[in-house]
């Protein structure tokens, strides 16, 4: 089976390469003269909403970068605004602005992909005159903020059957629970019940009675979670900047947290897909990319353009972000390889280039020397 970066060869040579601060070479997901922004990524498909200037209004737009002789493309809108999108699999969701008779609010919605020449759309969650934002999904299960602005709560349902899925309240407490992200059975969120932002979870996996715990409570506001396996990373200003923090929730009764980044300057926005952890950091004058491998704690620099770089997702050995190098916001990629995102911290024999397997390019090295 060819790996994903041979797979990926082709289609970056029609693209526009542009070496990155480790030689990765980045290249537009899909050029647009239009906005783009706020991209998520599932293996190899990305969704992000995007301003058709055509229309006047934001949709979503979904591709795969992984066809690179017949692109996949596909964009989801109407006359108003589809925007937030989050993939797992072939699977989308999103927030659509619906206006029916003399209302409107905003609902969950969602596209099955399986079939690619007719997708399957079905509305995830629609309750009238009330608004349901900012959707993460992971397998069969999707969560929201919900409700009016001064008290969000946190709600989620099991879309197992499109044509009913079955709704159920995460954390429906005073004040705003908000940002959730999801990760099997665990549901992460920033939650300001002891009047600053704090990071609480819950294990959804006996849907009527979901088991909560706080992962971060200090002092200062700890603000957009992100999850994978059991470790959950959050953007954290309790040194009075943004700075990136996580904790392994193996134990819920007792996380532990770790500092991923903390320097004068701010790093906000993190994801986590396996042992990479991504945010964008402004240490250098302006906004780039920078992971974190958590297997090896080493630190990376990802992009250096002097533009800004934000708002990125990861799904395997693929990084997603926004990125303004064109005068405009545009959906920005990079494929990681080496020892960045080594998953092993020994030395095997015959790993020359250190990313701990013996392949191709170790053969390569040993040949040229």
């Amino acid at each position: 089976m060819r790996s994903l970066t041979s797979m990926l060869f082709v289609f970056l040579l029609i693209h526009a390469l542009v070496p990155s601060a480790s030689g990765w070479e980045e290249f537009p997901v899909h050029s647009s003269t239009d906005d783009q922004q706020r991209p998520d990524i599932s293996g190899t498909i990305v969704a992000w909403d995007q301003f058709v200037a055509e229309y006047g209004d934001y949709d979503i737009c979904i591709t795969d970068v992984n066809e690179a002789a017949e692109p996949f493309y596909f964009l989801i809108g109407d006359a108003n605004d589809q925007m937030n999108p989050a993939v797992f699999d072939n699977i989308v969701v999103w927030q659509d602005y619906i206006v029916l008779g003399g209302s409107s609010d905003w609902d969950i919605l969602a596209a099955d992909f399986t079939d690619r020449g007719e997708p399957e759309i079905f509305a995830v969650t629609a309750w009238a005159d009330n608004n349901e934002k900012n959707p993460s999904i992971h397998g069969n299960i999707v969560v929201w903020e919900d409700g009016l602005d001064t008290d969000l709560n946190i709600y989620g349902a099991d879309i197992t059957d499109s044509t009913a899925p079955l709704e159920f309240p995460i954390a429906a407490f005073e004040l705003n629970q908000r940002r959730p992200a999801v990760y099997r059975t665990m549901v992460v969120w920033q939650d300001a019940f002891f009047d600053d932002w704090d990071i609480f979870g819950s294990d959804i996996w006996q849907k009527n009675k979901p088991t909560e715990f706080a992962i971060a409570f200090v002092e200062k506001d700890q603000q957009n979670p992100a999850v994978w396996g059991d470790i959950v990373v959050w953007e954290d200003n309790f040194f009075g900047d943004s700075d990136i923090f996580a904790a392994n929730i193996y134990n819920p009764e007792n996380p532990v947290e770790m500092t991923i980044a903390a320097t004068e300057a701010s790093q906000t926005n993190p994801d986590i897909d396996g042992n990479i952890i991504v945010w964008q950091d402004n240490r250098h004058g302006n906004w780039d990319i920078f992971g974190y491998n958590l297997t090896t704690r080493r630190e990376f620099q990802i992009t250096d353009n002097r533009n800004d770089q934000t708002s990125p997702a990861i799904s395997g050995n693929i990084v997603v972000w926004e990125d303004n190098r064109e005068g405009h916001s545009q959906i920005y990629a990079v494929v990681l390889d080496g020892p960045a995102i080594a998953y092993c911290t020994t030395d095997i024999p015959g790993d020359i280039n250190g990313d701990c397997t013996v392949d191709f390019a170790d053969f390569t090295l040993m040949a040229s020397s």
